[in-house]
């Protein structure tokens, strides 16, 4: 078996140099990543990685969000420093790294822009996309660009979570505890972005488009029924505008778009979440991914956790093959 792992994180040598400056003069953007040498370290990289066997990376940026750097001016910068290193290891190791996801300056005018200069120039097979843009929603106008470059390059952009304690659970609180905001706000996040690519009708807009939602689509599987009958209902629980037109603007059901995303497997080790994921999307919209290195091990345990799950579930050879490694090849265009 052949196995393409989707979705993790590396940072090339040169923006981690610039990222750590950066942190030096307090932007305080190191703290975690400083402590998971596999993140940065290529060497440590490439030891982890040798212990499995036919076993590849898509390589995209951590956290946080390029455009959570401001000026907008030093987040291009990091963009174009971070894609040119991207593309520079994929060609130099490509044993280990079978491609990349550009990261974009989302923030930057020259979003779109530098897209076209990751797909056109640097080979980049997909792009990583934060489930907001500092606080904005996805559909607004100003990041309709960037989709349309990747539709246009027929290329899946890659919807990462991102929220911070500073969204507080409750409204009596000014932030979130017991890092709730990660554990319950990123699912929460993922999901709130797909919808919102759905009932804009963006995804009607660009047919072609094709977006892949980490985390096995986040909370979308488990809440089939409130996604598919619950919002066929669009409207009945809203007193205070009318939502009716939405559906009928809408060329399809809700539920058919949220069945059109792509989804991975990287969900920390849980069998229960992968068979729900499985269910709802099925074998051709899963691709196998490990979210390396955030496990408690800092790099291999997730990769391992994740391949004892699939190859566990007692899936068809063809089945198997087409979430480990099948899936990338067509969607990223991945030899």
């Amino acid at each position: 078996m052949r196995y393409i792992d989707v979705f993790n994180h590396f940072f090339p040598e040169k923006i981690w140099e610039k990222m750590m400056e950066l942190d030096d003069l307090g932007y305080g953007i190191g703290k975690r990543m400083r402590g998971i040498p596999a993140i940065y370290d290529l060497d440590v990289r490439l030891k982890m990685m040798d212990e499995f066997e036919n076993y590849t990376q898509v390589i995209s940026l951590g956290m946080p969000p390029l455009e959570a750097v401001e000026p907008v001016e030093l987040s291009e910068e990091l963009a174009r420093i971070g894609n040119d290193g991207m593309a520079e290891l994929v060609e130099k190791y490509p044993d280990y790294f079978a491609g990349f996801l550009a990261s974009l300056p989302m923030s930057s005018k020259n979003a779109a822009a530098e897209a076209e200069r990751a797909f056109r120039d640097l080979g980049a097979n997909g792009l990583q996309i934060h489930t907001n843009v500092n606080g904005r929603p996805l559909d607004e106008e100003d990041f309709l660009p960037v989709f349309e470059m990747a539709a246009r390059y027929n290329r899946p952009i890659f919807l990462h979570p991102s929220r911070g304690n500073e969204m507080p659970d409750y409204r009596s609180e000014s932030k979130s505890k017991y890092e709730i905001w990660w554990t319950f706000g990123w699912p929460y996040e993922t999901s709130a972005a797909m919808a919102r690519l759905v009932f804009s009708g963006i995804l009607d807009r660009l047919p072609n488009l094709k977006v892949l939602a980490h985390h096995l689509g986040a909370m979308v599987p488990f809440f089939e029924g409130r996604v598919g009958p619950g919002w066929d209902q669009l409207g009945k629980r809203t007193s205070d505008e009318d939502l009716t037109p939405v559906l009928q603007r809408l060329k399809r059901r809700p539920l058919d778009y949220f069945k059109d995303f792509y989804a991975d497997t990287a969900v920390f080790g849980s069998r229960a979440a992968t068979i729900c994921g499985l269910e709802f999307y099925g074998v051709d919209r899963v691709l196998f991914a490990s979210d390396s290195p955030f496990d408690p091990e800092k790099g291999p345990g997730y990769i391992r956790s994740t391949l004892s799950i699939l190859n566990g579930l007692d899936l068809p050879q063809q089945d198997l093959e087409k979430i480990c490694y099948k899936n990338a090849q067509e969607l990223l265009g991945i030899q």
